[in-house]
């Protein structure tokens, strides 16, 4: 109601310049097409990251015009179920768009994400502005070192898209009970993603920007003495004490010292080594490497790129198929 009588109270040129704003305003949004298995989780997902102002699950690349639900799911039309992602690249940039939908997507498997089977629950990634190619493969490029496994993700250009039935649109905002194979804890971190500064560089979801490590004195004040001395004087606590090894419940996991999140627990695995374990962190970004020859073994130790934290050691973790002593 607001915006109706500031309109109607705009004359001439001024009327004019207001509508032409929002005109632009719109014109300047950008879109991007993600297949990332059942499209009911997917939309949802990126319906909740900041600068995405606009989501619509669909069926991409389709062999049949128009094709419905029951077409798709036969296998006839080649279709492959879509969330088309209209965003604001002045507050999200692709590339960390990009970097969210492979946390939500296993871009090893064909043909499969969760529990759904068949070649429209593939994935990839689709696009319409061909300037978008060049940022596309750079940023899969990236995300591929993360995986021994080859990397099965379509990046082609967008051939057709057609919407799906009204039901399936927001469909778990509006049954929140509803299937999805993506666990609430990256809903959780899709809603607090925060892309820094799309205009002055990009960094990862989660990135350090925001977290800094507390005084010496406030450490001593918010840590246990065991915490204070794993975390801060390279102590190491013994295997099978981490309040954290048998811990499975949805959540995410972060730097004991600065709050930054580093992994999510749909990583999170049974290594049986004593530490809590994960295939893999948020962001490769978030940490660094160091060669570790202590104990009469090789292991390599993981630190967390947070500002001021390099040096300062956290609890022990491992890494699916590397023993990692992680310090952060």
């Amino acid at each position: 109601m607001a915006m109706c009588m500031l309109l109607c109270g705009c004359k001439g040129d001024s009327a004019e310049r207001a509508t032409s704003h929002l005109r632009n305003k719109e014109n300047a949004m950008k879109e991007i097409y993600f297949a990332g298995g059942c499209f009911w989780g997917t939309e949802r997902f990126f319906s909740l990251v900041k600068g995405v102002t606009d989501t619509v699950a669909g069926y991409a690349n389709s062999r049949v015009p128009s094709p419905s639900y029951r077409e798709v799911c036969g296998g006839g039309t080649g279709a492959v179920e879509t969330v088309r992602v209209v965003y604001d690249p002045e507050v999200v940039s692709l590339p960390f768009l990009i970097e969210l939908y492979f946390k939500t997507i296993d871009p090893t498997s064909i043909n499969r994400q969760g529990n759904d089977v068949g070649a429209q629950y593939r994935t990839g990634i689709y696009y319409t502005d061909a300037a978008d190619r060049a940022v596309i493969e750079k940023t899969v490029d990236r995300e591929r070192k993360q995986y021994t496994r080859p990397i099965v993700v379509e990046t082609e250009p967008l051939e057709n898209f057609y919407p799906a039935e009204d039901y399936h649109q927001q469909y778990l905002a509006n049954n929140p009970g509803g299937y999805c194979h993506i666990s609430p804890g990256l809903m959780r971190l899709a809603a607090e993603a925060v892309d820094p500064g799309p205009q002055s560089g990009k960094e990862s979801p989660g990135s350090n920007a925001q977290y800094r490590k507390p005084s010496d004195r406030e450490l001593r004040r918010m840590l246990t003495a065991e915490k204070y001395a794993v975390t801060q004087q390279g102590a190491t606590e013994r295997p099978y004490t981490n309040e954290y090894d048998k811990e499975f419940r949805v959540g995410i996991y972060v730097d004991i010292t600065t709050g930054q999140p580093l992994f999510v627990s749909s990583d999170k695995y049974d290594s049986g080594c004593g530490w809590p374990a994960f295939s893999r962190p948020i962001s490769s970004d978030l940490l660094t490497e160091h060669i570790d020859t202590s104990h009469g073994m090789r292991r390599v130790e993981i630190a967390s790129t947070a500002p001021r934290s390099a040096s300062s050691r956290n609890r022990k973790w491992r890494l699916r198929d590397t023993a990692i002593i992680c310090r952060w």
